[in-house]
């Protein structure tokens, strides 16, 4: 690959973790407001939901191409563009 595809390549993909990082802030802050503890973790490429009482932590990624918040090994998964969707589904899979 020549230098200057190599430089868009890293842009591009510098470009889609500052997404990521963005869908998973917004994500964090719609389960704020429905009362479920979220941290965002690992330079901001992932999200880490305690669950109330007992259990591990639900971690939460953006995958399919910026497409899908994932989690469960990405057996679940939920469109980006729902965040307050997303942050529902996120909070009752926790039992909150």
């Amino acid at each position: 690959m020549n230098p200057i595809m190599q430089a868009a390549a890293a842009r591009l993909y510098e470009q889609q973790q500052q997404n990521d990082a963005l869908a998973l802030t917004l994500l964090r802050e719609a389960l704020v407001r429905l009362g479920v503890r979220a941290e965002l973790r690992d330079n901001d490429s992932a999200l880490m939901i305690p669950r109330p009482g007992v259990g591990l932590p639900v971690w939460v990624f953006v995958g399919y191409g910026g497409t899908f918040y994932s989690w469960q090994s990405a057996e679940k998964r939920h469109p980006v563009n729902d965040v307050a969707g997303a942050a529902q589904v996120l909070a009752d899979y926790i039992g909150r």
